[in-house]
């Protein structure tokens, strides 16, 4: 497994995070064994939510984490890092909120049900039109200065929603969630194409990628096997084993797989830790083998021949 530091916090942690969404109904025992098979594999760092759960039941993955660690346990603890994301309100009409009311509230909801003191670091979910910056500052200071929250970051932000958020917050965000996949992978497309005139070659990501890099930001990587059609699309789906729709990406991955005596879903994990921006992936499979599999393209040397051969077999060309 390898490990590298969160953006500038200090923190070593995995390459790999265990994601906790699809948690909901499963038993505490049930739970134990995943997240102990994660930890076997060098795993240690656990992504959550407040909103992660079965409808109307707010929490219910980190309820069930809590209930399968004993987290008041500080070997327990210390082992492990814990991170959670607060913004998005669920209902009847979905919205966002950054108000200092909102996030506070949450963090106290999350760390409750985790049944721990503190989180590692703390992720502002979805961008929030409505956000006023001096209101997430004051909510970020409360927390930060009671010993609540160690670090804070952000999911699903642009580069210039980070600035203005970060003109207002003393000390650095560490962390960008995004999505990226070997077939998902705007940030990237954007700059191998570059002064392009094709789709690819727009920069609708706001140079996030190199943003990241800049600034010492980790990208944390949801959805590592997936393609996704537009938010709230019922068409997205995993293109491993998919040979008809990903036939020619599906047999490169096959050959290198049998070349590195791994599994397809650690050649997909490994193309996204091959590359040098340190990249976190999230994994969100509730099956142990897959988690042992994924382990795999942890520090997997792909060759750069090999990480374009992939790139190019998922249908992008090359300029």
């Amino acid at each position: 497994m390898k490990y590298i530091e969160v953006g500038t916090s200090g923190i070593k942690a995995s390459n790999l995070v265990m994601g906790c969404m699809r948690l909901k109904g499963k038993t505490p025992e049930e739970a134990e064994t995943l997240i102990r098979t994660a930890m076997d594999e060098g795993i240690n760092y656990f992504d959550h939510a407040d909103v992660y759960g079965s409808a109307g039941q707010r929490g219910e993955c980190e309820e069930i984490f809590g209930r399968a660690l004993n987290l008041k346990d500080p070997s327990v603890r210390e082992a492990i890092i814990i991170q959670s994301k607060c913004g998005i309100i669920k209902g009847e009409i979905g919205a966002y909120d950054f108000s200092r009311e909102h996030i506070i509230a949450s963090v106290d909801g999350s760390l409750k049900r985790l049944g721990t003191e503190y989180l590692d670091f703390l992720l502002l979910h979805r961008p929030d039109s409505l956000m006023e910056p001096e209101e997430v500052a004051a909510a970020f200071e409360k927390l930060r200065s009671a010993g609540k929250v160690r670090h804070f970051g952000v999911s699903n932000h642009r580069p210039m929603q980070v600035e203005l958020l970060q003109k207002f917050i003393p000390y650095k965000l560490q962390i960008n969630q995004l999505q990226l996949s070997i077939s998902h992978c705007p940030m990237i497309d954007s700059g191998i194409a570059a002064n392009m005139d094709t789709p690819r070659g727009y920069d609708k990501e706001g140079s996030v990628l190199e943003y990241s890099r800049l600034h010492d930001m980790t990208i944390q990587a949801w959805s590592p096997f997936q393609v996704s059609g537009p938010i709230s699309s019922s068409s997205s789906h995993i293109f491993l084993g998919d040979y008809e729709a990903y036939g020619p990406l599906n047999r490169v991955i096959d050959r290198l797989a049998e070349k590195y005596r791994v599994t397809n879903t650690a050649i997909a994990v490994a193309w996204i830790t091959r590359h040098p921006a340190n990249i976190q992936v999230i994994l969100g499979s509730m099956n142990p083998q897959r988690i042992r599999d994924a382990a795999k393209g942890s520090d997997l040397p792909l060759t750069r021949q090999e990480w374009y051969e992939i790139y190019q077999a998922s249908g992008k060309k090359l300029p």
